[in-house]
C-alpha cells in the first residue's frame, strides 16, 4: 500500500484554483506553497492518497467555494473542510478558542477510518496545535513547519516600537508562541526552507531539537514561471495593467509583490525611492498589493499600509512615477514577472522577515534580478542564485544604496538574470522539492498504528451508559449545601439505577484522599476517578491506576528538574505538602495571586528544556504536570481507550484554569459562581451556563442537555 499524508492549514482561504492571494494577510504565500506541495505529493507513485484538512467557512462576504464539505484538486488529492467556531470566516488570531473542537473532530473522523495516515503535516502555529493533540492521541507521527515563528515576530514587533501589550492584543501572540512549542514539543521532523530558521529562530524554542530540523528549500512551477514570454499580449496586458499611472513609460521598473501588511514594509521601500534623484531618474516603481474594490472594507493593517504608501506619495511628489493598480489576476503574475525582466527591472523584497521568499524563487525563475532583504530565505537563495544584492531593510540608506547600485551595470544585470534562471531549474524545481521531502519522510519517520487501539483492556467497565457525567469534586460538590446535595443525590441516583448515565469524579487529590471526600457526600459510586490534576485515572474500586495513561504521560517527564528548574521562583511559589504532590504532579501554592505567573512559569520550564505545563486553579494552586497531561487529556484518552464519543461526555466547570474543560465536543455545564475568567467562553457551543448556583446549577445544567430529572 502506498503512502496517505495529512495536510493541515487551517486559517485563511483554501481552494484548488483561483487562490485568492493578497486578499488579507492570511491568504498569502503559505496558502500557494501548501497548494502546490499536496499536488505534486499526490502525483507522485509511492504515494496513495493526500488529504488536507482546512476550515469550513459559511459567509456570504467570501465565496461559497469554502463551504464545500469536500473539493476534489487532482486525482488522489483533495480538500476536506470542517467546522469549527462560528460560521463566518476569521481571521487566524480569532481561532485560538475553537481549535480543540477541531482536534476532537479529527480523531474522531480518522478513529472511524479504515486507515489512518502515514504522517500529519501541520502548516502554521495553528495547525501545529491540532496536530500535535492528534499526533498524541493516536500515536501518528508529526511533521510542522511554522512557516513564519511567533518567538521572531514578538521580536521584530518590539524593535518597531509596538509594546507587550498591543503586540498580545493585535496578535495573541502568547497564543501563538505556546502552540509552537507544544507542536516543536511533538514533531518527529521539522522541515525548514532556510538554515537561517533552524539556527537562528527555531532555536529560540525550549522544544526545539537541532536533530529534528531539516532544510528543504521550496520549489517552482517551472510551468508558469519561465523567463519566455507567450505572447506579445501578454505583455500588453501588463502595459495596460501599469501605464495609466505613470508617466516615461519606457523606464525600468523596481517591481514588488507582496500583500499589503506592516511585516513586508512597503512604505520603506516607497520612501527609499522618493529619496533617491537617481532611482526616480532610472526606474519607475510598481507595487503589486493585492486586490482592493473599496480601502474601507479592508483589514485595518491593509489600509494602514495603503494610507502610508499614499502619503509617501505625496510627500516625495511621486505620482505619474509609482503603479499600485487596484486589481490584477494570479495568473498575470508569471507574466509581470516577464515583463519586468524585459524592461530590465529589479525585483525588490524589502519585508522585515522573510522565512520563505517564493516570490523571489518565481522572479528569478523568469529571469529577474533582485534586491531583498538580508533575512531568511533571501540568504539561502543568493547563495545559490547569486543574482542580486541582500540589504538592511531596516535601514533606508542601506536600501537605498542596494537599489542604485543594483540598477547601475547593464552587463551584471544581464549576468545576474542569466545566473537565477540556471539556479533556479537547479535547485529548486517542484520535483526536487518533493523528492527531498517524501525522501525525509521514509527515513526519518516510522509507519505507525494506532496505540490507543491496540491497549489491552484489562478491567472492564460495564453497564457504562450512554452519558458520562464528570464531576468536580473540589468545587461545585465541596461548595454544595446538604439540601443541594440531596437534590443532586435523587437525580444521580436515577441516572445510575437506570444505566443512563454514568458518573465520574475530576479531583486535583490524591484518590485515597478523594474517595474519602466522595464518601461523605453519599452520593452514587463513580465509574471513572481523574486525579492529580489529570495525571492518574482509576477505575470503579481499584486501587491501581491505569498504566497505559501513566506511560502515555511519562514521556520526557524529569520531577525533580521540573523542580530544580522553578526553584529561583521561591518568593513567589512555595512547595505544597507531601499528600499534595504526585509521580506525575509539582503542586506549588502561590503566596500571593500573580496575574501573569503562568507565562513566567512556562518562560522557566522552557529554558530548561522541561517537557511540562504549568495549570493555575482558584488563583493560587499551581500544579505542574507533563506535557502530554491534563484533565481534557485525561478526558480524551478514557473517550479512546473504551470507545466512548465525547460528545455524550459531560463535564461540570466553574473555576479558574477550567477553560480547558470547556473547548473541544465535551459538553460543559457551569453554574453561576463560576470564576469571571470563563466569562469569555460563552461563544463555545456545547457550554451552558446555568443562573444557579452550586449543585442546583448543575441539575440545572444535565436538563438543559435533557437528562430526566426527578424534581
Amino acid at each position: 500500500m502506498g503512502l496517505r499524508l495529512l495536510h493541515l492549514n487551517l486559517h485563511g482561504l483554501f481552494r484548488s484554483h483561483d487562490l485568492e492571494l493578497g486578499r488579507d494577510s492570511d491568504t498569502g504565500g503559505q496558502t500557494l506553497y501548501v497548494l502546490e506541495l499536496i499536488k505534486g505529493l499526490a502525483a507522485r507513485p509511492e504515494v496513495d492518497q493526500v488529504d488536507l484538512v482546512t476550515r469550513l467557512i459559511q459567509d456570504r462576504k467570501v465565496s461559497s467555494d469554502y463551504s464545500q464539505p469536500e473539493e476534489q484538486v487532482v486525482a488522489d488529492c483533495r480538500i476536506i473542510r470542517l467546522p469549527f467556531g462560528p460560521k463566518r470566516y476569521l481571521r487566524k488570531e480569532l481561532l485560538w478558542p475553537y481549535l480543540d473542537e477541531l482536534a476532537d473532530q479529527l480523531v474522531s473522523r480518522l478513529q472511524s477510518a479504515s486507515v489512518l495516515p502515514d504522517w500529519i503535516h501541520a502548516h502554521y502555529a495553528d495547525a501545529g496545535y491540532v496536530g500535535a493533540l492528534v499526533s498524541r492521541r493516536l500515536g501518528i507521527p508529526l511533521v510542522f513547519t511554522a512557516h513564519s515563528l511567533g518567538r521572531e515576530k514578538q521580536r521584530r514587533l518590539l524593535a518597531s516600537g509596538m509594546d507587550y501589550e498591543q503586540i498580545e492584543l493585535s496578535y495573541s501572540i502568547s497564543k501563538r508562541i505556546d502552540a509552537e512549542e507544544l507542536a516543536l514539543a511533538h514533531s518527529n521532523l521539522v522541515i525548514t526552507s532556510t538554515s537561517q530558521e533552524a539556527e537562528q529562530q527555531y532555536s529560540r524554542y525550549g522544544n526545539f531539537h537541532s536533530q529534528s530540523a531539516q532544510v528543504v528549500p521550496p520549489g517552482v512551477d517551472s510551468i508558469r514561471f519561465h523567463p519566455s514570454s507567450k505572447s506579445t499580449s501578454e505583455l500588453q496586458e501588463i502595459e495596460d495593467l501599469v501605464d495609466p499611472f505613470l508617466r516615461e513609460k519606457s523606464l525600468s521598473p523596481l517591481l514588488a509583490i507582496s500583500r499589503a501588511v506592516r511585516r513586508k514594509n512597503i512604505p520603506a521601500l516607497v520612501e527609499a525611492y522618493g529619496r533617491s534623484p537617481i532611482l526616480r531618474q532610472r526606474h519607475n516603481l510598481v507595487l503589486i498589493l493585492g486586490c482592493r474594490e473599496d480601502q474601507r472594507q479592508l483589514e485595518k493593517q491593509q489600509r494602514e499600509v495603503f494610507q502610508q504608501v499614499f502619503d509617501l506619495v505625496d510627500r516625495y511628489d511621486l505620482y505619474g512615477q509609482v503603479a499600485y493598480p487596484k486589481h490584477h489576476k494570479r495568473d498575470q503574475i508569471p507574466a509581470i514577472y516577464r515583463w519586468a525582466a524585459r524592461k530590465k527591472g529589479l525585483f525588490v523584497n524589502p519585508a522585515l522577515t522573510e522565512p520563505f521568499g517564493l516570490t523571489l524563487l518565481e522572479s528569478s525563475a523568469c529571469g529577474l534580478p533582485m534586491v531583498a532583504t538580508d533575512d531568511g530565505g533571501p540568504r539561502d537563495i543568493l547563495a545559490k542564485c547569486e543574482n542580486g544584492l541582500l540589504a538592511d531593510v531596516t535601514d533606508l540608506d542601506a536600501l537605498q544604496d542596494a537599489l542604485e547600485q543594483a540598477g547601475s551595470d547593464s552587463t551584471r544585470w544581464s549576468r545576474w538574470s542569466d545566473n537565477g534562471i540556471e539556479a533556479i531549474s537547479r535547485h529548486f524545481s517542484w520535483d526536487a522539492h518533493v523528492c527531498r521531502y517524501l525522501s525525509l519522510m521514509q527515513k526519518r519517520l516510522e509507519l505507525s498504528t494506532n496505540s490507543i487501539g491496540l491497549i489491552t483492556k484489562e478491567s472492564t467497565l460495564t453497564n457504562f451508559g450512554d452519558k458520562l457525567i464528570l464531576l468536580d469534586l473540589d468545587t461545585s460538590l465541596e461548595t454544595s449545601n446538604v439540601e443541594e446535595l440531596s437534590i443532586l443525590r435523587e437525580n444521580l441516583q436515577t441516572y445510575d439505577s437506570n444505566n443512563s448515565a454514568s458518573i465520574g469524579i475530576i479531583t486535583g487529590r490524591s484518590i485515597k484522599v478523594a474517595r474519602h471526600r466522595y464518601q461523605e457526600l453519599r452520593l452514587p459510586v463513580p465509574r471513572i476517578w481523574i486525579t492529580r490534576a489529570g495525571t492518574e485515572i482509576h477505575y470503579n474500586l481499584e486501587e491501581n491506576s491505569d498504566r497505559f495513561w501513566e506511560s502515555n504521560i511519562s514521556a520526557d517527564w524529569d520531577r525533580s528538574a521540573v523542580q530544580h528548574a522553578l526553584d529561583d521562583l521561591k518568593d513567589y511559589l512555595t512547595l505544597q505538602t507531601a499528600d499534595q504532590q504526585g509521580p506525575f504532579k509539582v503542586s506549588y501554592l502561590l503566596k500571593e495571586p500573580i496575574e501573569n505567573i503562568l507565562p513566567i512559569v512556562r518562560k522557566r520550564l522552557s529554558h530548561r528544556c522541561q517537557a511540562a505545563t504549568p495549570h493555575l486553579r482558584c488563583h493560587w494552586y499551581l500544579d505542574v504536570v507533563p506535557m502530554r497531561a491534563s484533565r481534557t487529556e485525561a478526558i480524551r484518552f478514557i473517550s479512546l481507550r473504551w470507545g466512548f464519543p465525547l460528545e455524550k461526555v459531560f463535564v461540570v466547570a466553574s473555576q479558574q484554569g477550567d477553560a480547558e474543560l470547556i473547548r473541544g465536543l465535551t459538553s460543559t455545564i457551569i453554574p453561576a459562581e463560576h470564576d469571571p475568567s470563563l466569562e469569555s467562553l460563552r461563544s463555545q457551543q456545547r457550554a451552558f451556563f446555568s443562573t444557579r448556583s452550586h449543585a442546583i446549577g448543575v441539575i440545572d445544567g444535565l436538563n438543559h442537555y435533557r437528562f430526566k430529572s426527578t424534581r
